[in-house]
């Protein structure tokens, strides 16, 4: 196959040409940082789509080779193979001056990367391509995305699944597949710029012990330590601050890097020092002790609750979503109704059930909004939802469906909508629509399609894998959006630092928090439910805008979530009634009782992403 099977009528066609580096890697574990490559195959090809060379290699990574029922990988047929320092410079020269390909692309990449490292080595790499993001801008009617499915869909033979070579001559086809869909919708590649991986800083910091307690509040004055109370400490101290936070762990503190108005004491032995801690603490009232009483107090702590317990006289309610909105100024929340909507009434939100999906007149069909003013549009995508229909921000194979605002005749996807012949129509179809004979192919299920608020269950079969939360926006210039989590407690606040998860810190310590980018215009937060201290309740997804530009500027954003990388989502909300809000609470996922739920938010604020940080005890500014 080769890219010259494009028809030759569609536009930008270099906008497709590029020489590629396949990747495909098998390894020792999940964790770049921790595990090793076992094998590795690159297959390049170049701007014509035909292949120009080929290498493989078993790897002897010194190592236990891990997940052998998954690879097959023995430590006897990796006995003999180079170490990866061998054949580092013959990679290295494949993959110079060429887009890195993979599905899943930042699990390559990341690896490479981190072998390169070891090697005292440059990976050079400057752009990379996910074959996964490309194709979840494609959309084609298949159950999953999973490379086996996707080949089998675009008619790619496959032999050996999870053989490093073969896999890679899989994801050529695909590849080309992806690619000639992708120019047939006229649509933007998912590039992204590569920066250098290997050095230190790239490396999360040991995990903290997380503290076994919930937090009984501030200390009263003359009144004993209890176990779980926030610690957090300032200025010189005679006592080692190693030494210091070692003995308040060992009794149960939960020492803070900053304060909030949640920090149960402040340990200092200069109140005048003026430093960013002494400051929050004197503007939240928070508590403030010497260290010779603070280490005098730590000789008779109290007894706390444990996470797991309920503390006594505590009805176990429904958590209140987004309740940073109640922390934060109320800069902005006119264009964006609170995330309390549905629980105004003092009621808990009814969840989506598990199979059943929305009806009405729109069920099962995608449609695109075009032109108008922006409160136009969003109202417009709202109607479309109310429906029983999805709403779509992109142009992709599923949409069935255009309707024309003020303006939309002249978008550039015009062009590409009239020749797949996509009934389009005026706002006024939004009142009584009628659907025409165009459907998509036979596809997989439809996902929940979520209001602002919505709430849906996670599928008990399911709830122990990584769980991802993926947001994406209309390609664009004008500014940086970036995807940030908070890994909060009881109170609403990260139990430490490493629980906010942010571009600067992609990941946290333990690894049940990352933070993904499959493209400009599309980022990725994955946790692994199964592995979340006791003490986080919820985990809040937000999105930041650098600069001056808004949200409002940016037009709607969409979520989809659902288990793991390449399996379908299991719902979508489409988000964009803000206006100048520089910050927006997206989603969050949450305990209730033995149950985690999936929260579609919605709310801005017109403040930046520190102050958003320091609601939830980040203090950006320490």
């Amino acid at each position: 196959m080769s890219l010259a099977h494009i028809p030759s009528h569609v536009p930008n066609l270099r906008d497709y040409a590029f020489d590629w580096a396949l990747v495909d890697v098998e390894t020792s574990g999940l964790v770049p940082r921790q595990h090793r490559v076992l094998s590795l195959a690159v297959v390049t090809i170049g701007p014509d789509g035909e292949q120009t060379g080929e290498f493989s290699t078993l790897l002897n990574p010194g190592c236990d080779p891990g997940p052998v029922h998954v690879h097959g990988l023995t430590a006897e047929r990796l006995q003999g193979a180079p170490t990866f320092e061998q054949i580092a410079g013959q990679v290295g020269a494949m993959l110079q001056d060429r887009v890195l390909v993979a599905h899943n692309a930042q699990f390559d990449y990341d690896f490479l990367a981190h072998e390169f490292a070891r090697a005292r080595m440059w990976l050079p790499v400057s752009q990379r391509l996910c074959t996964l993001a490309l194709n979840r801008r494609v959309d084609p009617p298949t159950d999953d995305l999973r490379l086996g499915t996707l080949a089998a869909h675009y008619g790619v033979p496959q032999l050996h699944a999870h053989d490093a070579l073969d896999d890679t001559r899989v994801l050529a086809g695909v590849l080309r597949a992806s690619l000639r869909e992708a120019a047939r919708l006229d649509l933007p590649l998912p590039l992204v710029t590569c920066p250098p991986r290997q050095d230190s800083q790239f490396m999360p910091k040991p995990p903290k012990t997380p503290c076994a307690f919930r937090n009984p509040g501030r200390l009263s004055p003359g009144g004993p330590l209890t176990q779980g109370m926030k610690i957090a400490i300032t200025g010189d101290t005679a006592t080692s601050r190693a030494e210091l936070v070692a003995r308040s762990v060992a009794a149960g503190m939960n020492v803070m890097s900053s304060v909030s108005r949640h920090t149960s004491v402040l340990v200092t032995n200069d109140q005048a020092s003026g430093s960013a801690k002494a400051r929050r603490a004197s503007s939240e009232g928070v508590p403030v002790i010497d260290e010779h009483t603070f280490l005098r107090l730590l000789g008779n702590v109290r007894s706390g609750t444990p996470h797991d317990q309920q503390p006594a006289g505590t009805p176990s309610t429904e958590p209140a979503p987004a309740q940073t909105a109640a922390l934060a100024p109320p800069e902005k929340t006119a264009h964006v109704p609170t995330a309390r909507g549905p629980e105004d009434d003092g009621r808990a939100p009814s969840p989506v059930p598990a199979r059943k999906r929305a009806g009405g007149p729109l069920a099962g069909r995608r449609v695109l909004v075009l032109g108008g003013t922006h409160p136009n549009a969003a109202a417009a995508r709202v109607r479309v939802v109310e429906l029983g229909g999805g709403a779509a921000i992109n142009l992709s194979a599923s949409v069935t469906d255009v309707v024309l605002l003020l303006g939309g005749d002249t978008d550039r996807r015009m062009p590409r909508i009239t020749a797949l012949e996509i009934p389009t129509y005026d706002a006024n179809w939004l009142d009584a629509p009628t659907a025409e004979s165009f459907l998509p192919a036979e596809r997989r299920q439809a996902p929940h399609v979520l209001p602002r608020g919505g709430v849906v269950d996670l599928p008990g079969e399911i709830r122990a894998s990584r769980w991802n939360v993926t947001a994406a926006w209309g390609q664009q210039t004008t500014c940086e959006i970036d995807l940030v989590a908070f890994m909060v407690d009881d109170d609403d606040q990260v139990s430490c630092d490493e629980n906010f998860v942010f571009y600067a810190a992609p990941e946290s310590p333990d690894g049940t928090l990352r933070l993904l980018t499959d493209g400009p215009t599309e980022q990725t937060i994955t946790t692994d439910l199964a592995a979340l201290p006791s003490a986080v309740r919820r985990v809040v997804i937000a999105a930041a805008i650098d600069g001056t530009v808004t949200f409002g500027d940016i037009g709607p954003i969409q979520i989809t979530t659902g288990p793991g990388n390449s399996a379908a989502p299991l719902a979508q909300a489409a988000l964009d009634a803000a206006t100048t809000e520089r910050t927006m609470l997206l989603a969050e996922i949450y305990r209730r009782g033995q149950v985690w739920r999936f929260r579609a938010v919605g709310q801005g604020f017109d403040h930046g992403l520190d102050a958003l940080a320091r609601n939830y005890g980040v203090d950006v500014e320490d």
